[in-house]
């Protein structure tokens, strides 16, 4: 049988790795995975044999271009980036640079004639949406902190050299994914590490923000789908749940589910970034899976069975 070489990026991130280790299971597939660590950690790649990392910066061409010099690679997911609000807004210039990033991959994925390229967009940008849900097609882009620029124009990008080159893509714009690999400094496992603890929960605002909640797995299973099938090929596609909880909500939750005695406390709003509303419509991810993603309750209590 044919060996499928795919080549990931930020595949020592939460999303990155999981997807990683999903495709490490397949027979006939090597996997190459390219991370320059800045966010990501060596310990979340799988040890496999038919996994193969690179620790270079593929916004840099000279450290990116050899690897397909040496490999026949059939397909390319694109998911490293510089991630979190808090980080982004911090970071202005290093976000930036992630253009180049995209540059590098499509002009190489374009001249090695790869068959898809897959790239990992956000919720972001969307911004403070128009409407709700927030539909692929119909909904505009509100795109302002330099993170949604950045993810808007690399789906430009994807559009642009399929119309240009006939390069297959699918945008994959993700909402709020946690699993056993987050790091801590986002909500799910912060809000988690507390509760675990007994230690008081904090809050920016008053926690009346929205947002949905993706196990994962689930992120990942819908990703494949859409990689194993010509189902939205050259589309853009919302990943994530249409469940919304407040962030309160999901304080409460999380206190409920640990059992524990910690005290949600409210602290000043951020001055940028955090947005008041976030749900998709899913209508798409929906159909690859045929079924509901998980639910919070149930996917918070995979999650502790890893930690």
């Amino acid at each position: 049988m044919k060996t499928t070489t795919i080549l990931v990026t930020g595949g020592a991130g939460n999303i990155g790795s999981a997807l990683v280790r999903a495709l490490s299971l397949r027979p006939n597939h090597v996997i190459l995975v390219a991370d320059n660590l800045s966010t990501g950690s060596i310990e979340k790649v799988p040890l496999s044999d038919n996994v193969h990392f690179h620790n270079i910066d593929v916004n840099e061409f000279a450290q990116v271009s050899p690897l397909f010099a040496k490999h026949k690679i059939n397909y390319v997911f694109h998911f490293a980036a510089v991630v979190g609000v808090k980080r982004t807004l911090e970071n202005p210039l290093s976000v930036l640079r992630d253009i180049k990033g995209i540059e590098n991959l499509l002009e190489l994925a374009r001249a090695n004639n790869i068959s898809r390229f897959y790239y990992s967009s956000s919720s972001e940008v969307y911004g403070e949406p128009f409407e709700i849900p927030m539909n692929e097609h119909s909904t505009p882009l509100n795109s302002r902190l330099p993170y949604a620029i950045v993810k808007n124009v690399g789906e430009a990008f994807c559009r642009s050299y399929q119309q240009a080159y006939g390069l297959s893509y699918i945008n994959y714009r993700f909402f709020n994914t946690y699993g056993p690999m987050q790091s801590d400094d986002f909500v799910v496992p912060r809000f988690l590490k507390k509760a675990m603890s007994n230690e008081d929960i904090v809050i920016f605002g008053d926690g009346n923000q929205t947002r949905t909640f993706c196990y994962v797995d689930d992120n990942i299973e819908a990703c494949l789908r859409a990689h194993d099938t010509d189902l939205f090929k050259n589309e853009t596609l919302n990943i994530g749940s249409d469940i919304e909880f407040t962030v309160n909500e999901l304080a409460d939750t999380i206190i409920k589910i640990c059992n524990s005695t910690s005290k949600i406390i409210h602290a000043p709003a951020l001055k940028e970034g955090d947005m008041n509303r976030r749900k998709p419509d899913i209508s798409k991810m929906k159909e690859l899976l045929g079924k509901s993603p998980r639910s919070l309750e149930e996917g918070l209590k995979l999650l502790i069975q890893h930690i």
